[in-house]
């Protein structure tokens, strides 16, 4: 019970992680200056409880973790279990995850479209943070840092593809609107432009860390790496569809009356729901070990 509830919270933390990084890439560096305060408004809703859930989770995790290394629930309320898991790897990176936590949300609250820049780096914090636990952390000295190091950069390139497909749908909607289409429309460009070099990087990366953790050859019998072929399967499904978006119906945005724009919102929509998955995917079997 305890291992399904620590999956279940690292599904949280990290989808909310995401959706509350890529808002703030959205309004802070992709939207024109006019557009900003705009799209903030009306990703504020879903970028709020991202961040709530972002503190509340990384905040119960803790505990967790406690609760596993002792061996009990009774334990995940024990402050001296804290202290203990405070003095492991893990809880040295997490306690900076909470903090940033904490001080993400704050900052939040002092409205995202005037210190979206210092919340889009926090935020971008608490993400490479999250390269210094887990299988990442199993190698030491030269190969172990470029291993962390690859799998921060993976780690941020798919969050900023993933999260920014809630704030690409609100600008979707926008674009209908005389007065907002322009710049709903040129925030849209900068996505794509800026997406390319995203997926890109989250595939080379993502494909590396796999040969660093697995190794060569593949065990390929074992749960974690079948689970692994699943990510990637799920993958490669959203990379197929960003792409047909992209250019099979985007060229026809002005042809087809809005049924390309359409398709494009429910295509992107299942994009979305594919991208929760691959979270799911890596909150089970992150736990696992790659044997």
């Amino acid at each position: 019970m305890l291992v399904a509830t620590w999956v279940t919270l690292r599904f949280i933390h990290f989808a909310a992680l995401i959706l509350a990084l890529g808002c703030a890439i959205s309004t802070c560096w992709l939207a024109p200056d006019a557009f900003k305060p705009v799209l903030a408004r009306r990703v504020w809703r879903w970028w709020r409880m991202a961040l709530v859930a972002n503190l509340v989770s990384a905040t119960l995790m803790l505990a967790i973790q406690g609760g596993m290394m002792a061996g009990g629930w009774a334990d995940v309320v024990s402050p001296a279990i804290w202290q203990a898991v405070l003095t492991t790897q893990f809880g040295g990176v997490w306690l900076w995850q909470i903090v940033l936590s904490v001080i993400s949300l704050a900052v939040f609250l002092l409205k995202p479209y005037r210190v979206g820049a210092l919340l889009m780096v926090l935020l971008m914090g608490q993400v490479v943070l999250l390269a210094g636990v887990g299988h990442a952390v199993m190698a030491e000295g030269a190969r172990g840092a470029f291993q962390q190091i690859n799998h921060a950069i993976h780690l941020l390139s798919a969050a900023w593809w993933m999260g920014g497909l809630l704030p690409l749908l609100v600008c979707m909607r926008l674009a209908r609107k005389p007065r907002w289409r322009e710049s709903a429309i040129r925030a849209m460009m900068r996505f794509s432009r800026y997406g390319h070099l995203a997926v890109a990087l989250a595939i080379v990366t993502g494909i590396v860390n796999t040969l660093l953790i697995a190794g060569i050859p593949w065990p390929v019998d074992t749960r974690y790496l079948i689970m692994l072929w699943m990510k990637a399967a799920l993958v490669a499904m959203m990379m197929a569809i960003a792409v047909y978006n992209r250019y099979a119906l985007v060229p026809h945005f002005s042809q087809t009356a809005g049924v390309a724009q359409r398709q494009f919102i429910t295509l992107t929509k299942v994009e979305w729901i594919l991208s929760l998955l691959v979270v799911a995917c890596v909150s089970l079997f992150a736990t696992w070990e790659p044997v």
